[in-house]
């Protein structure tokens, strides 16, 4: 699910715990939108990325 959705093996980072912060967030993430029924969770993402304040929204902020 990651790497389709975030493209994981395109990332840079590689050093200290960088990649391990980064594989965090992304679990939250993914989480969340399981947590909210989403079904196609690249599509979500995609749309959360266009619309920052869609995300604020979503985490009820």
């Amino acid at each position: 699910m990651r790497d389709r959705a975030f493209d994981e093996d395109r990332c840079r980072a590689r050093k200290s715990h960088a990649p391990r912060a980064l594989a965090c967030l992304r679990n939250f993430a993914i989480s969340v939108l399981r947590l909210l029924n989403v079904r196609n969770i690249a599509a979500a993402l995609r749309a959360l990325a266009a619309d920052a304040s869609l995300v604020l929204k979503v985490l009820g902020v």
